[in-house]
Formats: C-alpha cells, structure tokens, sequence
C-alpha cells in the first residue's frame, strides 16, 4: 500500500494512513460523536445522587477494565502495536482530558450551559492555531472554510440562550479553559497513533490518567461519591460504557487516520446529537436557527474533510 503524500493543506491530510481508510475512519468518528453527545442525558440522570466530580471520575474509571480487555484483544491480533505504558503522548493526552472535564464541569456549575457550550465549541479553533505554531501545519483553505461553517453553526445551536453576565465571567472563562485542553488532548492522541500505539492502549492509558486526577479532585470536592440508586448506577455504566468506552476509543481510532485539525470538529457533532437525543428523549424542542445551526454543521464537516491525495 503507497503512503498518501501530506498536500498543501497541511491538516487536511491523513496523519499516518493511506487515504484508502478516511471511510471507515470517518465512519468511526461520527460514531464516536453520537456517544460522547449521549453523556449529558446520563450526568443529568445522576447529578440529583452524585456531584459533577465524581459523576467525571466514575466515567473513567469504570470504563478502564473494558477498556484493558480491549487493548489485550487488539494487542493479540497485532503484536506490533504493543507499546511502553509511559507513552509520553498518552500519559499527556491523560493529563490534558483531566483539564477538559474538571473546567468543563467548572464552567457548568460557574456560568450557564449554553455559555460553557458556546465556549468549548471553540476547542478546533485552539487545535488548528497549536497545530499551526507548534507544529507547522499550515491549515488550507477547505479547512479553513469547513472550521467557520461548524463555528457558525454551533453558535446557532446555542446562541439563543447564550448571555452576558460580568458575574459569570470565571464561568465563562473555564468554559474556553475546557476548550483549549480539549484542543490538546486531540494532539496528544494524535501524536501518540501517530507513533505506532494503538488505539485501546492510547485510550486505556490516558483514561488511567485522567482517573487518577479525577480522584484526587473528587476527594478535595467532598460531597457523596456513590450513587444512592440503581438508576444512578445504571446511568454511571452507560455514561463509561457508551460515551467514554465507545465515544473516546472511537475517536482514537479515527485520530490513525485522520487529522487532528479535521477530527476536532466532532466536537460541533456532539452538540447536535445532544440537541437530537434531547428532543427525542426529553422532548426539548428545537427551534429552526437549531436545526439551521446543525445543518451548517454538516456541511462545514463535509467541506473540510480530507480527500484522497496524490502518491
């Protein structure tokens, strides 16, 4: 199999596989969004039991033995992605999606969920400018254009109910926190596949990480740690099974082939199936900028993905 040659566009070219694989790998990363836009129907579920921490902490550690018996099964099936467990990619990857999850729940609890919605969503903003200055991937034109048609997009998702409040400033402020870790988690995954770790071990690792962190703020936090309900049990499982197991280790699996710069923008794909899955499951109505806002969405997606190169 040739390599696909990086084009012009710097973040529109695949990180490390032919272009032959961008379908299943883009097939995988909507897959994964549609997950990880599950997880706030699960954490309003338990917030009545359990505080916002420890609803974080219990996302990743309950998700590490599915996660362990994943990366034994990959690593059967190909010895040659066996990595060192201190990675330094994902170790970091770990430390930066602790950051995003302690100030994005610090964000919901200091300014309102649209604010701290509004603000994360510019998390591919912070992935394309580190890429560029760190990195020197020029971004082209076509991601250029696909970035503002999602930005454009996630404002209308939430814009109605985004306010200027001088008291919720902090909020607001960990809110753009939240993105830029989660700008750096991205590169940190992608740097990590990009040096031959698979996607179980990246994910298993960086989850132990992050747990590890989230433990320590959840004990400072104080509050109950343990669900008082089946239901809110139920909703831990789903939350670590469904948004963490399937949403993160798929989105690890896309960052093998696809770009970090193009991968970020899942993010405005989490925002609609939120929307989705809460007028279908909590019957919250979308209005028509949303659903204008979703559909520019789309189309910003399918204007900055990566096409097949030259070899």
């Amino acid at each position: 199999m040739t390599r696909a040659l990086p084009d012009a566009a710097g973040l529109d070219a695949a990180p490390r596989d032919s272009a032959e694989g961008i379908g299943p790998a883009l097939a995988a990363l909507i897959a994964g969004a549609v997950a990880m836009g599950i997880s706030p129907i699960f954490v309003r579920v338990v917030s009545p039991e359990i505080g916002p921490f420890a609803s974080a902490f219990w996302r990743v550690a309950l998700a590490l033995p599915a996660l362990l018996a994943w990366m034994r099964w990959e690593e059967a099936r190909r010895p040659a992605l066996r990595g060192h467990w201190l990675a330094p990619s994902a170790l970091l990857a770990g430390l930066a999606f602790a950051g995003d999850l302690f100030f994005w729940h610090r964000a919901i609890l200091g300014t309102t969920v649209a604010n701290a919605t509004f603000f994360a969503t510019t998390a591919p903003v912070f992935v394309v400018l580190f890429a560029w200055l760190g990195l020197g991937r020029r971004p082209g034109g076509r991601m250029l254009a696909g970035l503002a048609l999602c930005l454009a997009g996630g404002a209308a998702l939430v814009g109605q109910s985004v306010q200027v409040d001088p008291g919720r400033l902090a909020g607001d402020r960990d809110g753009l926190v939240t993105a830029v870790f989660f700008a750096l988690y991205f590169l940190f995954v992608e740097r990590a596949r990009a040096r031959g770790l698979g996607a179980a071990r990246v994910t298993f690792v960086a989850t132990g990480v992050t747990a590890l962190v989230l433990l320590a703020v959840a004990l400072v936090a104080g509050g109950p740690l343990l669900p008082r309900t089946g239901t809110g049990v139920a909703a831990l499982l789903a939350l670590a099974l469904l948004s963490h197991v399937g949403g993160q280790g798929l989105l690890s699996v896309a960052l093998g082939r696809l770009p970090a710069g193009f991968s970020s923008l899942v993010i405005f794909l989490e925002a609609v199936a939120a929307a989705a899955l809460g007028w279908l499951i909590l019957g919250e109505a979308i209005t028509p900028a949303q659903g204008l806002g979703g559909g520019l969405i789309l189309f910003g997606i399918v204007v900055a993905r990566p096409r097949r190169s030259r070899s």
